[in-house]
């Protein structure tokens, strides 16, 4: 009777210690970096209706869980900017999303589309290293088209859209050279012009948190196909 006491009290042990093996006790934290201008800083909103933050949001109510986005944007910066302010202050970390929306001040200037390019080629390869070299973990966002906000009253917002155009061409061949991944948000903000009470700032240049969350739906789709695809059949 004691033998086969002692032999229930082994099998128990060893089902509880085989449970704690295979159920992990923490949960896995995504990381995500988000580099960008006025767009990605949220110019005009809180903090919460960031689209950075938004999606964040997104992720968590379905489960994935993600740390608060680390955010490099400043309204105003161009590819240049970034980039200088990039190299003032290093990012040595590595992130398992990496984000990168800019190009709006390049174009607002003057400069030209093949004046963009090689520094978006550079911006484009840091967020590549930043997600430890994995390209298909870097989403490039297109840039919104200002010239159909209030602001743009007065110019030639075809003008604009062209160089829009442009611009988003430029930075969308890239991305597939370097084959990581891309969001078209531009269509979604020359729909704003039916409804610029909702979707844009009271400054009438910038967009919404509600704009800012469209963008973030789609984008938090992109996410969980990356940290969390579906299971192979």
């Amino acid at each position: 009777m004691y033998k086969l006491f002692l032999i229930c009290f082994l099998l128990l042990t060893l089902q509880i210690k085989a449970n704690s093996m295979t159920t992990p006790n923490d949960t896995t934290v995504f990381t995500y970096l988000a580099l960008g201008d006025s767009y990605t800083i949220g110019e005009g909103v809180g903090e919460n209706d960031r689209f950075p933050v938004q999606t964040v949001k997104i992720l968590k109510n379905s489960g994935i869980e993600v740390a608060d986005p680390k955010i490099v944007a400043k309204t105003g910066w161009t590819t240049i900017e970034l980039n200088d302010a990039l190299n003032a202050n290093p990012i040595n970390e590595t992130y398992d999303i990496v984000t990168l929306l800019i190009g709006v001040n390049d174009q607002y200037r003057g400069f030209p589309v093949e004046s963009y390019k090689p520094w978006f080629t550079q911006l484009l390869e840091r967020a590549i290293g930043y997600a430890g070299g994995k390209a298909n973990h870097v989403v490039v966002i297109s840039i919104p088209d200002w010239g159909v906000t209030p602001y743009a009253e007065g110019r030639d917002r075809d003008d604009i859209a062209g160089q829009i155009d442009q611009y988003n061409e430029a930075n969308k061949a890239i991305a597939k050279k370097h084959k990581v991944k891309y969001l078209d948000i531009t269509p979604d903000t020359r729909d704003v012009m039916q409804d610029p009470k909702g979707l844009i700032t009271s400054d009438g240049l910038h967009y919404s948190g509600q704009e800012m969350g469209m963008w973030a739906a789609k984008l938090s789709i992109i996410f969980k196909a990356i940290v969390a695809p579906p299971p192979a059949y």
